[in-house]
């Protein structure tokens, strides 16, 4: 590319990190969870929400189990002031819900954003200014006490204006632009403010560090938010948060690499919505731990009404490859990985597991909503027999002779490659019945006969051509004899007749399916399938479809 002579590295490495989060393998317990939906991701909207639309959000996200949400900045205009008024007035926060609003270090800002939140009963106020370099040097052309000023000036404010209303709020502060900014300097200002404020283990603070724009690798942001967590002061006292957007497309890695570096609480958004390419995705991060066996301490079991409502009140749109929510993630279009969950699943019952190790499902489809039958085993021509025939049997209680399951794959796909599109259930079901299930395509079975002497005698009638005929033979059971005479009475030359039955498990419980295939002289093996309430009838009309396709050159 050209110009590249023009960028350079703007974040500040740790000088000799200590890397003990490296040790570690696995987060081990869920983060504070703070959503960020209602201000960050409201502000990024082309049309951002209305009044209502926030609060059926807002009911969305308690119902999700956030503790924490960031309502708004309800200084900044009468339509955010009105929704978190609103929420107040209507007594529409738990007990348990903490409502936080965001807040600039100047007195006018920080007197109304005390003034939204009377009457609130739990509420965490937060103060930011930005600490970057480039900030510093080109946006407010201050220097670094001057910075630091304005920051202990909005801590020293909260204090004051607490003390004139006696409010008993939580309070938070973020270095703004923290991934510009020299670590040793962020720590400076992050304990001037922490000197203000003095946080007790009753009334923790919190420090935000925002990856306002990603600038470095994740491993890089673990050893900030490292360096900062051994450093503070007060640190029992103070929940270390980070709040990081997704320009380099890492966000998820920084929250989970900064949770190992020590950090206790993760602002971010459903979906990763938010400023430019988004915030750190909140459901990619709980369901990741999820996946390992940790309480995410979020409920997602409804991905698909989640999703759902997020599309409509913010219009934006949940990716169908969106990690564990959108509507292709678990699906299997591949015939080898349609095999492998296939066993996958069979093993799980063969063996009882009590432990999800399916292949390429790295969680249950159905624990976040999805079903199997329309999510997961998905039919195109790229799918193949163990695809087609997990489908089949799940779906509607056929289970396919493994001989006939590539056979049945290959017409499927057939069909899916010719219409150039998807399958559904329903679809391959009408593909498999129209060219395996009772076909009397050229020779029409119409009535049959068997008498025992002891052998089996049989009498067929037939209808060939608008002809009927009437076939007989003799055989050592009923299927051989029906086989006999249609060889020797039709001239029909096939051998190695193998059938397959069983009760039908999906629908009518009283019809039965077999399976009949039979060998051509040339060697190729063709299959039918016939279904009835009689065993025997299913077995014939089996063998008239095998013969018919036979005729018809089915393969």
């Amino acid at each position: 590319m050209h110009n590249i002579e023009k960028y350079t590295r703007q974040f500040f490495p740790v000088k000799n990190p200590t890397r003990k989060w490296a040790d570690k393998t696995y987060i081990d317990k869920a983060p504070t969870w703070c959503s960020v939906d209602l201000r960050d991701g409201n502000q990024s909207l082309i049309i951002p929400m209305s009044l209502e639309e926030k609060l059926e959000f807002f009911k969305l996200l308690v119902k999700v189990g956030f503790k924490e949400i960031e309502v708004g900045f309800p200084a900044a205009s009468e339509t955010e002031y009105t929704f978190l008024r609103t929420l107040i007035d209507n007594n529409m926060i738990p007990d348990d819900v903490t409502v936080q609003v965001l807040t600039q270090s100047r007195e006018h800002i920080i007197r109304k954003t005390f003034d939204a939140l009377k009457g609130c009963k739990n509420a965490v106020v937060h103060l930011y200014n930005s600490t970057s370099l480039a900030q510093r040097e080109q946006v407010f052309r201050k220097s670094k006490e001057e910075i630091k000023k304005i920051a202990t000036d909005g801590a020293e404010l909260f204090n004051k204006i607490a003390a004139e209303t006696g409010a008993d709020f939580r309070y938070e502060y973020s270095p703004e632009s923290f991934t510009g900014t020299e670590p040793e300097y962020a720590l400076e200002v992050c304990n001037a403010v922490l000197d203000v404020w003095k946080p007790t283990l009753d009334r923790k603070a919190i420090i935000n560090l925002p990856v306002t724009v990603e600038l470095s690798s994740p491993h890089v942001y673990a050893d900030q938010v490292e360096y900062i967590c051994d450093n503070l002061k007060y640190r029992d006292a103070v929940e270390v948060s980070l709040h990081p957007h997704n320009d380099r497309g890492c966000a998820v890695a920084d929250c989970e690499l900064g949770l190992l570096a020590g950090a206790d609480r993760i602002e971010g958004t459903l979906f990763g919505n938010g400023e430019r390419t988004g915030n750190a995705d909140i459901v990619t991060l709980a369901l990741n731990m999820y996946s390992q066996g940790v309480d995410p301490a979020l409920d997602l079991s409804n991905m698909p009404e989640i999703a759902e409502l997020y599309e409509r009140v913010t219009r934006m749109q949940v990716y169908d490859r969106q990690p564990y929510a959108g509507k292709l993630v678990f699906a299997a279009f591949s015939g080898s990985h349609q095999d492998a969950i296939a066993k996958g699943m069979k093993w799980r019952q063969e063996k009882n597991c009590d432990k999800w190790t399916v292949p390429y499902l790295p969680i249950d489809p159905r624990d976040v909503g999805r079903e199997y039958e329309t999510d997961v085993i998905r039919i195109n021509s790229q799918s193949g027999k163990g695809g087609i025939g997990y489908l089949l049997e799940h779906n509607f209680g056929y289970v396919l002779p493994t001989g006939m399951r590539e056979e049945v794959g290959y017409t499927v796909k057939s069909v899916s490659d010719h219409a150039h599109a998807e399958l559904s259930p329903k679809e391959v079901l009408n593909v498999f019945t129209e060219n395996y299930v009772n076909i009397n395509s050229c020779i029409k079975l119409v009535d049959y006969h068997f008498v025992r002497t002891p052998e089996i005698n049989v009498t067929l009638t037939v209808e060939i051509d608008g002809e009927t005929k009437e076939l007989k033979a003799v055989g050592n059971g009923r299927l051989d004899a029906v086989s006999n005479a249609v060889k020797k009475q039709l001239g029909i030359e096939f051998s190695e007749l193998t059938y397959e039955e069983h009760a039908l498990t999906k629908g009518s419980s009283a019809q039965a399916i077999t399976y009949v295939s039979i060998t051509l002289p040339d060697g190729k093996k063709v299959w039918g399938a016939g279904i009835h309430d009689d065993i025997i009838a299913s077995s014939i009309n089996a063998l008239f479809s095998a013969i018919n396709r036979s005729l018809e050159g089915g393969n």
